[in-house]
């Protein structure tokens, strides 16, 4: 059972279906022929975009006249996501800010028009609340995809406060929002800032070491390299007894006393731990133990995200991987850390690149993940260029996480500023005149 804020007097709470008039779309992205050609607001429209305005890239599609009459968009529309691989992903609204002519609402959303009595940026606003969100996920249904019904729509409460409130309340959130927006904006850009630093510090450490030295030209894709240093493929860095190669083809369902398995998305540090690895049985593990996996073995993502990679912890040694992740062992000689900064330098990924494949999944194949050429340096020097690169990416992680908490921090005050404002726990009026 949702508990919904109390309200101011003179606000109430109503069913969304008597704040709008209710639809749920049926236009598909399909061109059909002998239909009118129109632009669709889809899902991801909606999920990525607070506000819909002629500025997105609609999809082109077709719609038949009785449709179009019903679906197309106005300005003041609030659109809501009804269906989702996740519960999480259901009930995201969005406010039509342009009229649109051409525009109809596509598949998987819910179309809501308000009452005269309803402003519908302010209903958008109400529809993200903590609380009335909450009550599309407790109804939601479904088991690889989820959604809810019209019904569940139609019976949600949504506060309403008289129409004049109702539009200071969206003026004042939509300059408050933009403020913190604006914000986040900078520090997301901070992060990237940091992303593209940690490339070229990795880049410059691992094809030319730490402090000036003689170079060469190696004759290939990698440029110069220090005088003493070897050009070698990655597949001649590790065993020949354990080359790189990917795992499980067929792992079956999850298995509470299996075998951990590493999938593509569990190539990070955050997320190379133990109690989130799925697990297949021992019968179906058994039959790949050639790609079981060592402490100090590097997993490396090939097919969705791919080029992620991590070192395996103690605690991994023993598991196994899908055909989503391989395994890059380091052989005799190879500093564990250094080469998985070499793997992720973009020395290495500029020769992956051209080989990612796949229209919606990307991949690699394991003899192109064989094949790059690195820049080998002595053992003494692989230590001390992954202990340099250790000092100067935990400095730079330290400010990424920083300004990660601080992003957070801003997007749950922008969600607690939005849920007070819509049910009367801010006195917008003497905030305005403060």
């Amino acid at each position: 059972m949702i508990t919904l804020p109390s309200l101011p007097s003179g606000w109430k709470y109503v069913p969304v279906k008597r704040a709008a008039h209710l639809r749920f779309s049926s236009v598909n992205k399909h061109s059909v022929p002998g239909e009118t050609d129109v632009r669709l607001c889809n899902y991801v429209d909606v999920y990525r975009n607070e506000r819909i305005t002629q500025a997105l890239n609609f999809m082109a599609a077709t719609a038949t006249a009785g449709e179009i009459a019903r679906f197309s968009l106005t300005r003041g529309d609030v659109l809501l996501t009804k269906d989702s691989e996740t519960p999480d992903d259901i009930g995201v609204p969005a406010c039509v800010a342009d009229d649109l002519p051409g525009v109809v609402c596509g598949y998987h959303l819910a179309m809501l028009r308000p009452r005269s009595s309803v402003d519908g940026r302010f209903l958008h606003r109400a529809l993200q609340a903590s609380g009335v969100r909450d009550q599309f996920h407790s109804t939601a249904t479904g088991v690889t995809r989820f959604g809810i019904g019209l019904g569940d729509v139609g019976d949600a409460q949504v506060p309403i406060p008289p129409l004049n409130e109702q539009r200071a309340i969206a003026d004042f959130l939509d300059s408050k929002t933009a403020a913190i927006d604006g914000l986040i904006g900078k520090k997301e850009q901070l992060l990237s800032d940091y992303a593209e630093r940690r490339r070229a510090v990795i880049h410059s450490t691992v094809m030319h070491g730490v402090g000036r030295v003689d170079r060469r030209s190696t004759g290939t894709v990698l440029g110069d390299i220090p005088l003493h240093w070897h050009v070698k493929r990655l597949m001649h860095l590790t065993p020949a007894r354990r080359p790189i190669m990917y795992g499980i083809v067929l792992p079956g369902p999850n298995v509470d006393d299996g075998v951990p398995l590493v999938k593509s998305g569990n190539c990070t540090p955050s997320t190379l731990r133990i109690e989130l690895l799925h697990r297949t049985t021992r019968e179906i593990e058994t039959g790949y133990a050639r790609s079981r996996l060592a402490q100090g073995d590097i997993v490396y993502a090939i097919r969705g995200s791919v080029g992620m990679a991590a070192l395996v912890p103690e605690e991994i040694a023993g598991a196994n991987l899908t055909q989503d992740a391989a395994r890059i062992a380091p052989g005799p000689g190879v500093n564990p850390r250094w080469l998985l900064y070499v793997v992720q330098s973009p020395a290495v990924w500029g020769q992956l690149e051209a080989g990612v494949v796949g229209a919606t999944v990307k991949g690699i194949n394991i003899r192109d993940l064989k094949r790059p050429l690195v820049p080998v340096p002595p053992r003494p020097e692989q230590d001390q260029i992954a202990a340099y690169l250790d000092k100067e990416l935990g400095r730079l992680g330290d400010l990424e996480a920083a300004t990660v908490k601080s992003i957070e921090h801003l997007r749950e005050y922008r969600q607690a500023l939005i849920t007070a404002a819509v049910t009367g726990q801010v006195d917008v009026k003497a905030r305005e005149a403060a």
